[in-house]
């Protein structure tokens, strides 16, 4: 499980950083610091998120 979680990761991870950024640039904050945050964002918040979809994938 441990491998599919960091397949996933790499995946969830973009997509929440994706997300973040669009944001980001969208509420005016067009910082280098603002978009550093979102990117850190997406790598923390990737991992629980593919935690949570591998453990759904491996108990099928």
């Amino acid at each position: 499980m441990f491998r599919l979680t960091l397949l996933l990761h790499a995946i969830t991870s973009t997509v929440i950083m994706g997300v973040g950024i669009t944001a980001a640039l969208v509420m005016g904050f067009v910082s280098a610091t603002a978009i550093i945050l979102s990117i850190l964002a997406g790598l923390v918040l990737g991992w629980p998120v593919a935690r949570l979809i591998a453990k759904e994938l491996y108990e099928e």
